[in-house]
């Protein structure tokens, strides 16, 4: 893994309010490459995997519907999505997926 994407993950972690993260692959079949925090341990990071992928590629599908042909090839950059517990912020790449789960109230 290159040193400024170390130096990225290692900063996040130690963020106060930043509960964890997952770096995922992009793909058919979303899997973690790397995790941080107790809420993405075993299977429970398993489900937030999948549900990122899912919700990346449904906004992705919504995107291209709504655009058509006149903002072809237009990505999502960044997703945020605030719920009453948290607040989970989403970088999605070509290759990867960054996944922050972080408590707002901190």
């Amino acid at each position: 893994m290159p040193p400024e994407l170390e130096q990225t993950l290692a900063m996040l972690s130690a963020h106060r309010s930043v509960l964890g993260y997952l770096l995922l692959s992009r793909g058919d079949q979303v899997s973690i490459i790397r995790h941080s925090g107790v809420v993405f341990e075993g299977e429970h990071g398993k489900k937030y995997a999948s549900v990122i992928g899912r919700i990346v590629e449904s906004v992705q599908t919504g995107l291209e519907e709504v655009s058509g042909e006149e903002n072809e090839g237009d990505q999502i950059r960044f997703m945020r999505i605030r719920t009453k517990r948290h607040e989970i912020m989403i970088s999605p790449d070509e290759r990867f997926l960054l996944a922050v789960l972080h408590d707002p109230a901190t």
